[in-house]
Protein backbone atom coordinates (compact mmCIF):
# COMPACT_ATOMS: atom_id res chain seq x y z
CA UNK A 1 0.00 0.00 0.00
CA UNK A 2 1.33 3.61 -1.16
CA UNK A 3 1.33 6.48 1.34
CA UNK A 4 -1.61 8.55 -0.92
CA UNK A 5 -3.78 5.03 0.12
CA UNK A 6 -3.81 6.09 3.61
CA UNK A 7 -5.79 8.46 5.66
CA UNK A 8 -3.58 9.79 8.03
CA UNK A 9 -6.31 11.57 9.81
CA UNK A 10 -8.29 8.73 10.49
CA UNK A 11 -5.11 6.95 11.65
CA UNK A 12 -4.32 9.85 13.84
CA UNK A 13 -7.87 10.16 15.12
CA UNK A 14 -7.47 6.72 15.98
CA UNK A 15 -4.01 6.12 17.86
CA UNK A 16 -4.21 5.18 20.82
CA UNK A 17 -3.68 7.56 23.57
CA UNK A 18 -3.95 11.07 24.23
CA UNK A 19 -2.27 13.01 21.20
CA UNK A 20 -2.58 16.45 20.39
CA UNK A 21 -0.57 18.76 17.81
CA UNK A 22 0.94 22.09 18.67
CA UNK A 23 1.78 24.77 16.41
CA UNK A 24 5.00 26.49 17.32
CA UNK A 25 3.03 29.47 18.78
CA UNK A 26 1.51 26.51 21.30
CA UNK A 27 -1.98 26.33 19.41
CA UNK A 28 -3.63 23.55 19.24
CA UNK A 29 -4.07 22.37 15.62
CA UNK A 30 -5.20 19.23 16.24
CA UNK A 31 -6.55 16.80 19.14
CA UNK A 32 -7.24 12.90 18.47
CA UNK A 33 -10.62 11.52 19.85
CA UNK A 34 -9.06 10.40 22.76
CA UNK A 35 -7.31 13.21 23.93
CA UNK A 36 -10.75 15.00 24.42
CA UNK A 37 -12.36 12.38 25.69
CA UNK A 38 -9.89 12.70 28.61
CA UNK A 39 -9.49 15.66 29.37
CA UNK A 40 -13.22 16.31 29.49
CA UNK A 41 -13.13 19.40 26.32
CA UNK A 42 -15.09 18.95 23.04
CA UNK A 43 -12.91 19.62 19.75
CA UNK A 44 -14.54 22.91 19.49
CA UNK A 45 -13.26 23.60 22.93
CA UNK A 46 -9.10 22.75 22.30
CA UNK A 47 -8.46 23.10 18.10
CA UNK A 48 -7.42 26.69 17.37
CA UNK A 49 -6.90 28.02 20.93
CA UNK A 50 -3.62 28.36 23.12
CA UNK A 51 -2.57 25.83 25.25
CA UNK A 52 -2.67 27.51 28.78
CA UNK A 53 -6.13 29.10 27.72
CA UNK A 54 -7.57 25.66 27.87
CA UNK A 55 -5.44 24.11 30.42
CA UNK A 56 -4.13 27.27 32.84
CA UNK A 57 -2.38 26.19 36.18
CA UNK A 58 -5.20 25.53 39.37
CA UNK A 59 -5.64 29.07 40.74
CA UNK A 60 -6.02 27.36 44.08
CA UNK A 61 -2.83 25.39 44.27
CA UNK A 62 0.68 28.24 44.77
CA UNK A 63 2.21 25.32 44.30
CA UNK A 64 1.47 24.40 40.91
CA UNK A 65 3.76 24.06 38.61
CA UNK A 66 2.26 22.24 35.68
CA UNK A 67 2.08 25.01 33.31
CA UNK A 68 5.64 26.15 33.62
CA UNK A 69 6.96 22.65 33.32
CA UNK A 70 5.12 22.10 30.08
CA UNK A 71 5.92 25.72 28.38
CA UNK A 72 9.40 24.60 29.11
CA UNK A 73 9.32 21.42 27.54
CA UNK A 74 7.99 22.30 24.31
CA UNK A 75 10.19 25.60 24.19
CA UNK A 76 13.18 22.77 24.42
CA UNK A 77 12.13 20.62 21.35
CA UNK A 78 11.16 24.36 19.64
CA UNK A 79 14.65 25.61 19.95
CA UNK A 80 16.46 21.78 19.93
CA UNK A 81 14.21 19.98 17.46
CA UNK A 82 14.61 17.21 20.10
CA UNK A 83 12.00 14.73 21.65
CA UNK A 84 11.43 15.46 25.66
CA UNK A 85 9.65 13.41 27.86
CA UNK A 86 8.84 15.27 30.87
CA UNK A 87 8.57 14.18 34.94
CA UNK A 88 5.59 12.96 35.98
CA UNK A 89 3.39 15.78 36.43
CA UNK A 90 -0.13 16.96 38.81
CA UNK A 91 -1.53 19.17 36.09
CA UNK A 92 -5.25 19.82 37.87
CA UNK A 93 -8.35 20.45 34.98
CA UNK A 94 -10.99 22.54 35.63
CA UNK A 95 -14.48 20.82 35.56
CA UNK A 96 -16.06 22.04 32.22
CA UNK A 97 -19.53 21.64 33.66
CA UNK A 98 -18.73 23.00 37.04
CA UNK A 99 -16.21 26.36 36.77
CA UNK A 100 -14.53 26.69 39.49
CA UNK A 101 -14.68 23.17 40.48
CA UNK A 102 -10.65 21.34 39.66
CA UNK A 103 -10.38 17.55 39.64
CA UNK A 104 -6.74 16.29 41.11
CA UNK A 105 -5.15 14.70 37.17
CA UNK A 106 -1.84 13.21 37.31
CA UNK A 107 0.11 12.97 33.69
CA UNK A 108 3.33 11.81 31.92
CA UNK A 109 3.56 14.04 28.81
CA UNK A 110 6.22 12.97 25.82
CA UNK A 111 6.66 16.50 23.20
CA UNK A 112 7.95 15.77 19.99
CA UNK A 113 8.57 17.76 17.02
CA UNK A 114 7.33 17.22 13.43
CA UNK A 115 10.21 18.60 10.97
CA UNK A 116 10.12 20.33 7.45
CA UNK A 117 12.31 18.99 4.86
CA UNK A 118 15.06 21.80 5.81
CA UNK A 119 15.25 20.96 9.45
CA UNK A 120 12.22 23.65 11.30
CA UNK A 121 10.13 22.69 14.07
CA UNK A 122 6.74 23.44 12.14
CA UNK A 123 4.57 21.53 14.66
CA UNK A 124 4.85 19.97 18.07
CA UNK A 125 3.25 16.27 18.93
CA UNK A 126 1.83 16.50 22.19
CA UNK A 127 1.54 12.86 23.96
CA UNK A 128 0.15 12.49 27.73
CA UNK A 129 -1.18 9.70 29.14
CA UNK A 130 -3.05 9.86 32.09
CA UNK A 131 -2.04 8.07 35.39
CA UNK A 132 -4.46 9.75 37.70
CA UNK A 133 -6.22 6.37 38.05
CA UNK A 134 -3.00 3.94 39.41
CA UNK A 135 -1.87 6.63 41.46
CA UNK A 136 -4.90 6.93 43.24
CA UNK A 137 -5.44 3.39 42.91
CA UNK A 138 -1.95 2.78 44.66
CA UNK A 139 -1.96 4.85 47.04
CA UNK A 140 -5.05 3.55 49.37
CA UNK A 141 -6.57 5.85 51.94
CA UNK A 142 -5.59 8.99 52.28
CA UNK A 143 -2.77 9.40 54.99
CA UNK A 144 -1.70 5.73 54.56
CA UNK A 145 1.72 4.64 54.34
CA UNK A 146 1.62 4.11 50.11
CA UNK A 147 -0.43 6.84 49.62
CA UNK A 148 2.55 9.07 51.58
CA UNK A 149 5.10 7.48 49.75
CA UNK A 150 3.46 8.15 46.25
CA UNK A 151 3.21 12.03 47.29
CA UNK A 152 6.76 11.39 47.86
CA UNK A 153 7.25 9.59 44.80
CA UNK A 154 5.36 12.90 42.56
CA UNK A 155 7.60 15.40 44.89
CA UNK A 156 10.63 14.02 44.02
CA UNK A 157 9.87 13.73 40.37
CA UNK A 158 8.96 17.62 40.23
CA UNK A 159 12.04 18.08 41.95
CA UNK A 160 13.96 16.18 39.15
CA UNK A 161 12.79 18.00 36.63
CA UNK A 162 13.44 21.41 38.63
CA UNK A 163 17.07 20.20 39.00
CA UNK A 164 16.97 19.13 35.43
CA UNK A 165 16.09 22.18 34.15
CA UNK A 166 18.69 24.47 36.35
CA UNK A 167 21.19 21.75 34.30
CA UNK A 168 19.84 22.78 31.12
CA UNK A 169 20.12 26.58 31.75
CA UNK A 170 23.72 26.13 33.26
CA UNK A 171 24.99 24.15 30.20
CA UNK A 172 22.91 26.97 27.82
CA UNK A 173 24.95 29.54 29.55
CA UNK A 174 28.12 27.14 29.17
CA UNK A 175 27.36 26.39 25.96
CA UNK A 176 27.25 30.06 24.88
CA UNK A 177 31.03 31.11 26.77
CA UNK A 178 31.95 28.12 24.56
CA UNK A 179 30.99 29.62 21.24
CA UNK A 180 32.06 33.17 22.26
CA UNK A 181 35.33 31.33 23.35
CA UNK A 182 36.14 29.96 20.02
CA UNK A 183 34.70 32.90 17.60
CA UNK A 184 37.33 34.40 19.36
CA UNK A 185 40.17 32.29 19.69
CA UNK A 186 40.29 30.77 16.16
CA UNK A 187 40.63 32.70 13.19
CA UNK A 188 37.53 33.17 10.43
CA UNK A 189 37.46 31.38 7.22
CA UNK A 190 39.73 33.88 4.96
CA UNK A 191 41.66 34.34 1.72
CA UNK A 192 45.20 34.66 1.68
CA UNK A 193 45.40 37.12 -1.47
CA UNK A 194 44.24 34.98 -4.67
CA UNK A 195 45.08 31.56 -2.91
CA UNK A 196 41.92 29.84 -1.21
CA UNK A 197 42.30 28.27 2.37
CA UNK A 198 39.63 26.41 4.17
CA UNK A 199 39.32 25.39 7.31
CA UNK A 200 37.48 23.25 9.63
CA UNK A 201 36.88 22.38 13.27
CA UNK A 202 35.12 19.46 14.93
CA UNK A 203 34.94 18.81 18.92
CA UNK A 204 34.86 15.36 20.13
CA UNK A 205 31.37 14.05 20.26
CA UNK A 206 29.72 14.88 23.53
CA UNK A 207 32.13 17.86 24.17
CA UNK A 208 31.13 21.54 24.00
CA UNK A 209 31.57 23.42 20.86
CA UNK A 210 35.11 24.23 21.70
CA UNK A 211 38.30 22.09 22.05
CA UNK A 212 42.08 21.90 22.68
CA UNK A 213 43.08 22.00 19.14
CA UNK A 214 43.89 24.50 16.99
CA UNK A 215 44.70 26.40 13.72
CA UNK A 216 45.89 29.58 12.23
CA UNK A 217 46.83 31.67 9.06
CA UNK A 218 49.05 34.26 9.62
CA UNK A 219 50.38 36.87 6.66
CA UNK A 220 53.92 36.88 7.56
CA UNK A 221 56.56 39.69 7.08
CA UNK A 222 58.59 40.33 3.62
CA UNK A 223 57.55 38.59 0.38
CA UNK A 224 54.20 37.14 -0.41
CA UNK A 225 54.81 34.72 2.20
CA UNK A 226 52.40 33.31 4.95
CA UNK A 227 52.28 30.71 7.93
CA UNK A 228 50.21 28.16 8.71
CA UNK A 229 50.11 26.27 11.76
CA UNK A 230 47.87 23.74 13.66
CA UNK A 231 48.10 21.96 17.31
CA UNK A 232 46.88 19.79 19.79
CA UNK A 233 46.49 20.58 23.52
CA UNK A 234 45.81 17.39 25.81
CA UNK A 235 42.16 17.22 26.82
CA UNK A 236 38.61 18.91 25.64
CA UNK A 237 36.33 21.52 26.87
CA UNK A 238 36.85 24.90 28.39
CA UNK A 239 40.38 24.16 30.12
CA UNK A 240 42.02 23.03 27.12
CA UNK A 241 40.44 25.73 24.89
CA UNK A 242 42.12 28.48 27.30
CA UNK A 243 45.39 26.66 26.85
CA UNK A 244 45.06 26.23 23.20
CA UNK A 245 43.81 30.48 23.17
CA UNK A 246 47.47 30.96 24.48
CA UNK A 247 49.55 28.80 22.45
CA UNK A 248 47.90 29.76 19.44
CA UNK A 249 48.33 33.37 20.70
CA UNK A 250 52.12 33.06 21.30
CA UNK A 251 53.15 31.00 17.55
CA UNK A 252 51.34 33.72 15.96
CA UNK A 253 53.10 36.29 16.84
CA UNK A 254 56.35 34.76 17.03
CA UNK A 255 55.95 33.75 13.39
CA UNK A 256 55.60 37.36 12.63
CA UNK A 257 59.48 38.59 13.47
CA UNK A 258 60.62 34.86 13.50
CA UNK A 259 63.24 33.38 10.80
CA UNK A 260 61.56 30.42 9.97
CA UNK A 261 59.27 28.10 11.05
CA UNK A 262 62.16 26.00 13.88
CA UNK A 263 62.59 29.41 15.67
CA UNK A 264 58.82 30.12 16.09
CA UNK A 265 58.57 26.58 17.59
CA UNK A 266 61.87 27.57 20.02
CA UNK A 267 59.70 30.25 21.24
CA UNK A 268 56.60 28.16 21.86
CA UNK A 269 58.60 25.82 23.42
CA UNK A 270 59.65 27.87 26.17
CA UNK A 271 56.29 29.64 26.48
CA UNK A 272 54.49 25.93 27.46
CA UNK A 273 56.65 25.07 30.12
CA UNK A 274 54.96 28.26 32.25
CA UNK A 275 51.61 27.78 30.61
CA UNK A 276 49.08 24.75 33.07
CA UNK A 277 47.67 22.54 31.10
CA UNK A 278 50.51 22.75 28.10
CA UNK A 279 51.67 19.40 28.74
CA UNK A 280 52.55 17.14 25.88
CA UNK A 281 51.07 20.04 23.49
CA UNK A 282 52.09 19.49 20.18
CA UNK A 283 51.86 22.00 16.89
CA UNK A 284 53.42 21.85 13.58
CA UNK A 285 53.80 25.10 10.89
CA UNK A 286 54.54 26.03 7.60
CA UNK A 287 56.15 29.08 6.27
CA UNK A 288 54.68 29.02 2.83
CA UNK A 289 56.63 31.26 0.12
CA UNK A 290 54.52 31.88 -2.88
CA UNK A 291 56.96 33.56 -4.92
CA UNK A 292 59.93 31.31 -4.30
CA UNK A 293 57.03 28.19 -4.73
CA UNK A 294 58.38 26.40 -1.40
CA UNK A 295 57.51 25.46 1.90
CA UNK A 296 59.53 25.73 5.11
CA UNK A 297 58.15 23.44 8.12
CA UNK A 298 58.99 22.33 11.26
CA UNK A 299 57.29 19.83 13.08
CA UNK A 300 57.12 19.64 17.78
CA UNK A 301 55.82 16.17 17.82
CA UNK A 302 52.51 16.81 15.64
CA UNK A 303 51.68 14.31 12.89
CA UNK A 304 53.32 15.12 9.40
CA UNK A 305 51.81 17.50 6.87
CA UNK A 306 50.48 16.27 3.42
CA UNK A 307 51.48 17.89 -0.07
CA UNK A 308 49.63 17.37 -2.95
CA UNK A 309 51.40 17.71 -5.69
CA UNK A 310 50.66 19.41 -8.65
CA UNK A 311 50.52 15.99 -10.57
CA UNK A 312 48.72 14.01 -7.71
CA UNK A 313 51.73 12.73 -5.94
CA UNK A 314 51.38 12.56 -2.30
CA UNK A 315 54.26 13.36 -0.24
CA UNK A 316 53.99 13.57 3.80
CA UNK A 317 56.14 16.72 5.21
CA UNK A 318 57.86 14.37 7.56
CA UNK A 319 61.96 15.27 7.74
CA UNK A 320 61.89 17.92 10.42
CA UNK A 321 59.81 15.80 13.43
CA UNK A 322 60.90 16.96 17.16
CA UNK A 323 59.36 16.33 20.37
CA UNK A 324 56.39 17.83 21.91
CA UNK A 325 56.36 21.55 22.75
CA UNK A 326 57.34 21.20 26.33
CA UNK A 327 59.61 17.58 26.29
CA UNK A 328 63.09 19.18 26.89
CA UNK A 329 62.95 21.70 29.88
CA UNK A 330 66.19 23.44 27.67
CA UNK A 331 64.95 22.77 24.46
CA UNK A 332 67.67 23.24 21.83
CA UNK A 333 66.81 24.60 18.32
CA UNK A 334 64.41 22.30 16.42
CA UNK A 335 65.00 20.75 13.07
CA UNK A 336 63.64 23.01 9.97
CA UNK A 337 63.48 21.33 6.26
CA UNK A 338 61.93 22.84 2.85
CA UNK A 339 60.29 21.47 -0.27
CA UNK A 340 59.67 23.09 -3.94
CA UNK A 341 55.80 23.00 -5.41
CA UNK A 342 54.37 23.71 -8.97
CA UNK A 343 51.42 26.04 -8.70
CA UNK A 344 48.11 24.11 -8.77
CA UNK A 345 49.70 22.11 -5.15
CA UNK A 346 47.52 21.76 -2.44
CA UNK A 347 49.00 21.97 1.27
CA UNK A 348 46.98 19.88 3.91
CA UNK A 349 47.44 20.27 7.84
CA UNK A 350 45.71 18.34 10.74
CA UNK A 351 45.34 16.73 13.97
CA UNK A 352 45.30 13.17 14.96
CA UNK A 353 41.25 13.31 15.30
CA UNK A 354 41.12 13.08 11.93
CA UNK A 355 43.19 9.93 11.00
CA UNK A 356 43.40 8.63 14.34
CA UNK A 357 40.96 5.23 15.33
CA UNK A 358 41.44 3.01 18.57
CA UNK A 359 43.20 -0.42 18.18
CA UNK A 360 44.39 0.45 14.52
CA UNK A 361 47.85 1.91 13.20
CA UNK A 362 48.38 5.47 12.48
CA UNK A 363 49.71 4.80 9.19
CA UNK A 364 46.05 3.49 8.51
CA UNK A 365 44.90 6.55 9.25
CA UNK A 366 47.38 8.37 6.85
CA UNK A 367 46.70 5.99 4.10
CA UNK A 368 42.48 6.72 4.59
CA UNK A 369 43.86 11.00 4.47
CA UNK A 370 46.20 10.13 1.19
CA UNK A 371 43.33 8.34 -0.59
CA UNK A 372 40.68 11.43 0.24
CA UNK A 373 43.10 13.99 -1.02
CA UNK A 374 44.06 12.02 -4.07
CA UNK A 375 39.99 11.22 -5.15
CA UNK A 376 39.37 14.72 -4.48
CA UNK A 377 42.23 16.31 -5.23
CA UNK A 378 40.73 18.92 -8.51
CA UNK A 379 37.74 20.31 -6.02
CA UNK A 380 38.46 24.03 -4.37
CA UNK A 381 39.38 23.85 -0.79
CA UNK A 382 35.39 24.23 0.58
CA UNK A 383 34.74 20.93 -1.20
CA UNK A 384 38.01 19.12 -0.70
CA UNK A 385 37.51 20.05 3.32
CA UNK A 386 34.12 18.59 3.36
CA UNK A 387 34.74 15.34 1.61
CA UNK A 388 37.62 14.65 3.36
CA UNK A 389 35.94 14.95 7.05
CA UNK A 390 33.00 12.94 5.40
CA UNK A 391 35.12 10.01 4.59
CA UNK A 392 37.67 10.16 7.40
CA UNK A 393 35.45 10.77 10.09
CA UNK A 394 32.67 8.32 11.93
CA UNK A 395 28.87 9.16 10.89
CA UNK A 396 28.36 10.11 14.68
CA UNK A 397 31.09 11.97 14.93
CA UNK A 398 34.95 11.49 16.39
CA UNK A 399 35.99 11.05 20.12
CA UNK A 400 38.56 13.52 19.88
CA UNK A 401 39.05 16.66 18.32
CA UNK A 402 39.70 17.53 14.85
CA UNK A 403 40.97 21.26 12.75
CA UNK A 404 41.79 20.78 9.43
CA UNK A 405 43.60 23.56 7.29
CA UNK A 406 43.62 23.27 3.56
CA UNK A 407 45.23 25.48 1.13
CA UNK A 408 45.81 25.80 -2.57
CA UNK A 409 49.20 26.89 -3.98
Amino acid sequence: MDDEAIDYAAVFQCLPGMVALLTPGLVYADANAEFLLMAGRTREQVVGRYLFDVFPDNPNDAAASGMRNLAASLKRVLKTGERDAMALQRYDVEDPDRPGEWDERYWSPVNAPVCDPDGNVVLLVHRVEEVTELIKARGGPTGSRSRVLEAELYTRARELQELNERLRQAHAREREVALALQEAMLPARRQVGHHQAAVRYRPAVGALNVCGDWYDVVDLVGGNRIGVAVGDVVGHGLPAAGVMGQLRSALSAASRVAAGPAEALNVLGRYAHVVDGAESATAVTTFIDFDEHTITYSSAGHPPPVLVHADGRIEFLDQATDPPLDARFDPIPRPQAGIRYDEGAILVLYTDGLIERRGEDIDTGLDRLADALTGHRTEDPETLADAVLLELLPPGGATDDTALVIVRL
